[in-house]
């Protein structure tokens, strides 16, 4: 099953109660200090998600970056790479189109039991926007969601829009793996490489943290994204 961005409207989800559980060990969260090279995150992911199914093991949310490249989603086109040879491409099986990864970009790899926490993947969908969108705004960031485009958006004004975090999840037997990326302070410039995640139009750009002129440190970031995730997802 692979899914990516919106799929619901925000009136019909709640973030998750942590009371409606039953008892479970919390998630592990890993920090990586380097880049880490795509297949080997994409096999630590496969053989933790299927740890995590078959054997019982604890959930893992995963923050790392990556060296330059690009991934290309199970919807992505042949013409949004426009630069096939400036990065190395990987196929993914995650849902969505072409995303950049590289230096400066927080990754948030997200290996959750959804059987256990409720078998609702659109729900799991808009918890991770919302786990997003309430890191961004410990740095007064107001980040929206916007029907028809994926991702987290910021509204630059005079009409214009640009992305400051994708998503894009993969669920097999229940759970999940893949997950989201906030620009904190990548080279920007990378992103013409592609038309990310299928948008074009000039109006829909792409900023980060340090664009919008935030001095935040991954450090910080992270500090946010795990007060955040127990916020949404619920800590036991």
């Amino acid at each position: 099953m692979n899914l990516t961005g919106r799929m619901m409207t925000t009136s019909a989800l709640e973030p998750h109660d942590p009371t409606a559980e039953t008892e479970r060990a919390a998630p592990e969260w890993r920090q990586s200090a380097g880049p880490v090279p795509y297949p080997e995150a994409v096999a630590e992911m496969e053989a933790r998600a299927a740890a995590i199914r078959d054997e019982g093991a604890r959930e893992l949310v995963w923050l790392l970056e990556h060296p330059p490249l690009y991934t290309a989603g199970t919807s992505a086109k042949d013409g949004d790479l426009l630069s096939p040879s400036q990065f190395p491409v990987y196929q993914t099986g995650r849902g969505g189109q072409y995303t950049y990864h590289g230096p400066g970009q927080r990754i948030g790899y997200v290996m959750l039991d959804l059987k256990a926490r409720g078998p609702d993947v659109r729900k799991f969908v808009w918890n991770l926007e919302e786990w997003v969108i309430r890191a961004l705004a410990s740095f007064n960031v107001k980040g929206e969601r916007r029907d028809g485009r994926v991702g987290i958006w910021v509204d630059r004004g005079a009409g214009r829009e640009d992305k400051i975090a994708a998503i894009g999840v993969r669920v097999r037997k229940w759970v999940t793996f893949h997950g989201i990326s906030i620009n904190v302070e990548p080279d920007l410039s990378h992103f013409g490489g592609i038309v990310p995640c299928g948008i074009g139009d000039p109006q829909f750009g792409v900023t980060s943290l340090v664009d919008l002129g935030l001095p935040v440190t991954m450090e910080d970031l992270d500090v946010a994204l795990m007060k955040s995730f127990g916020e949404v997802f619920g800590t036991p």
